[in-house]
């Protein structure tokens, strides 16, 4: 395949193998969540079967994605494929959140999701020159930087890089299913903090909501709502960045009022319809893209800003999302 990253080895992995923790990780996720995460990064981040809340990761199959790129390159689509992943689109999404403080009436949310940036050449550019456009009170990334879930991350830090510094402040991050601990410390460095099963607080005219990040609930199911939640006062308004909608049950149990996360792609590969071929995720078929409701939490899965496995979409396309909050009507 004439992918951006070529040469990164699926099986290629720097994880700590020096044995050597990063101390400030360690103490702000914890011993067993770092054991956990280093373990499943050094041993099992490239397995097709088995592990996370799906049996099949069709992103580490490359004999799939091989007779998938080989199909799309025989019938002449794979060009016009990969011109719609750089055709990103901004997408608008309204929230009416009950008891949400008055200041933050019209608050508005940027979120970038599964970026992917080492498979598509000219992504961050065109990234970069969609965010100029844009105003925003606050930007979020959920997850998913590199394209393989194992090798080095390099490359994806290289192409990060020219995004960050075009990110207004404030801006979080959460890692993904493709993401290791390690990058952490580097985007970090950029100017760009993630949220590792931590709680934020958000304020304006002295009134506040919460913002939390959880790692990812799908392939290595370490997220920690209890942990998140902790620091989140009764009745609060809290808005959760999770990377996969597959914790939409135990988001509306821990009382989130709005989730944002990614993951799905939408199905990045779709029948005319937006309807996707697979979802790559348990969860209900409505959470699989665009604004849905479990309860009293509403949430929004991204169609994503990139694209995985293979640098193409069709009837599906990618997308960076303006969210904006406002008191419940019957609130105002």
């Amino acid at each position: 395949m004439t992918l951006y990253d070529e040469n990164v080895a699926i099986n290629e992995t720097t994880v700590y193998e020096n044995g050597k923790k990063p101390k400030n990780l360690v103490e702000r996720v914890g011993e067993t969540h770092f054991r956990q995460r280093n373990t499943i990064e050094l041993h099992h981040a490239g397995d097709v079967f088995g592990r996370g809340r799906t049996l099949f990761h069709i992103e580490n199959a490359n004999w799939a994605l091989g007779v998938l790129y080989s199909g799309l390159k025989w019938t002449g689509l794979y060009k016009r494929g990969l011109r719609n992943v750089l055709d990103i689109q901004v997408a608008e999404n309204n929230f009416f959140v009950p008891g949400l403080p008055r200041a933050f009436s019209g608050f508005t949310i940027l979120q970038i999701s599964d970026l992917h940036t080492d498979i598509t050449q000219g992504l961050a550019e065109v990234v970069v020159d969609r965010l100029r456009l844009l105003e925003y009170d606050l930007c979020v990334v959920t997850g998913d930087y590199k394209w393989r879930t194992s090798g080095s991350d390099k490359l994806a830090l290289a192409e990060i890089r020219k995004i960050v510094p075009h990110l207004r402040k404030p801006a979080y991050a959460i890692l993904g299913n493709h993401d290791f601990l390690e990058f952490v410390p580097p985007v970090e460095a950029m100017g760009l903090p993630f949220l590792l099963n931590e709680t934020v607080t958000l304020e304006r005219d002295g009134q506040r909501i919460y913002l939390s990040g959880v790692d990812d609930p799908h392939f290595y199911e370490t997220d920690n709502l209890q942990k998140t939640g902790d620091l989140i006062p009764p009745d609060a308004v809290s808005i959760l960045l999770a990377h996969s909608p597959e914790i939409y049950r135990q988001a509306a149990a821990a009382g989130y009022d709005v989730v944002l996360c990614g993951h799905t792609h939408a199905g990045q590969i779709c029948l005319p319809g937006r309807v996707p071929l697979l979802n790559n995720a348990n969860c209900p078929r409505e959470m699989v893209y665009g604004p849905w409701q479990f309860h009293h939490t509403q949430g929004y899965t991204s169609a994503g800003t990139g694209s995985s496995g293979i640098p193409v979409r069709f009837f599906c396309p990618p997308e960076v999302t303006i969210h904006r909050l406002f008191p419940k009507r019957e609130d105002s």
